[in-house]
């Protein structure tokens, strides 16, 4: 098959960017500027593009919702998930050649995409994080949009549309809400802490049960309060603004976390597994909090349920 000359050129650039990227991980005294330019397109029309995808679902939400279900009666899908998505896909191939970059999208996972994260650019993406907030008009709602090149996450924006807040970091350059820094607060008592969660969309007695025995426990320390703003991208980015001291969800994805990842980390904050070892994206649990005493502290009280990780899950047949 012939590859147009314009196509080309990007796929080069893309094994350019890969080796660079390599070497500055490997090597730190190469120049900062060489690691601040690196992916920087990809980054600015990042921001532009959750900007467009977020005006289409403030729109979508001024007319009639039509709704479907996944996963569970309680895993909501809108046609404003699936025509988002392809908005937001449609504008990166457009914009750096069809067949440069990967995609893991939640409405394609869910069609029967594999969801496999390569050493090859690829964009991780949720295009509406907080569909049962959508659905009823529960003002928080994300689109959360990251980028991983040898299976590192470079840079992460969430834009959470219905606040018209921009959240946006890149890989050793600090995080931004609208453009002004934030960073996690500096609160070190769990006793002086809020913290913030979700539920799921898992349904079953037991795992349900070990859920709120977990909130439960977690109260009781006594902290200050539990919350929960019904999407992860944006509890993500309330523990990176200093507003909560910590988020902790099992049965999460990929797609749900990946930006928020960066934007914690680059806040001043830690990621975690719930059982306190190293963080792994594709793992559907995680810790992040404002500093390791108080990640440490509620994981001694999280009660583990299993949940099948993002890259073992089968393609659907077609």
């Amino acid at each position: 098959m012939r590859i147009s000359a314009s196509k080309y050129e990007v796929m080069v650039l893309n094994r350019k960017k890969m080796a660079c990227s390599l070497r500055i991980r490997k090597d730190p005294i190469l120049s900062t500027k060489m690691a601040k330019d690196l992916w920087q397109r990809e980054y600015e029309f990042a921001v532009e593009v959750a900007r467009k995808a977020g005006a289409e679902i403030r729109k979508a939400a001024e007319k009639e919702i039509k709704v479907s279900t996944k996963s569970s009666t309680v895993d909501l899908v809108t046609k404003t998930d699936e025509r988002v998505e392809k908005i937001i896909i449609g504008s990166l191939k457009l914009e750096f050649g069809e067949n440069t970059h990967r995609f893991i999208g939640e409405e394609s996972v869910a069609k029967g995409q594999a969801c496999v994260l390569t050493d090859e650019p690829t964009w991780i993406i949720d295009p509406v994080d907080g569909t049962t907030n959508f659905v009823h008009g529960f003002p928080f709602v994300a689109v959360s949009i990251a980028f991983a090149v040898n299976k590192k996450l470079e840079f992460g924006v969430i834009y959470s549309c219905m606040e018209d807040k921009m959240y946006k970091a890149r890989k050793g350059q600090g995080a931004f809400c609208d453009d002004e820094p934030i960073q996690v607060s500096d609160v070190r008592d769990i006793h002086k802490s809020i913290i913030i969660s979700e539920h799921g969309t898992d349904r079953s007695k037991e795992k349900v049960t070990k859920i709120f025995s977990t909130m439960k426990k977690i109260l009781c320390i006594p902290v200050h309060g539990l919350r929960g703003s019904g999407t992860a991208a944006t509890n993500m980015c309330l523990v990176a603004s200093g507003a909560v001291e910590a988020f902790f969800e099992i049965g999460i994805h990929c797609w749900d976390i990946a930006a928020g990842a960066v934007i914690v980390k680059e806040a001043g904050g830690v990621l975690l597994d719930v059982d306190g070892g190293q963080f792994d994206l594709m793992s559907r649990r995680m810790v992040c909090a404002n500093h390791g005493d108080i990640a440490e502290r509620i994981i001694k009280e999280i009660e583990i349920f299993p949940v099948e990780r993002d890259d073992q899950v089968p393609p659907k047949q077609p």
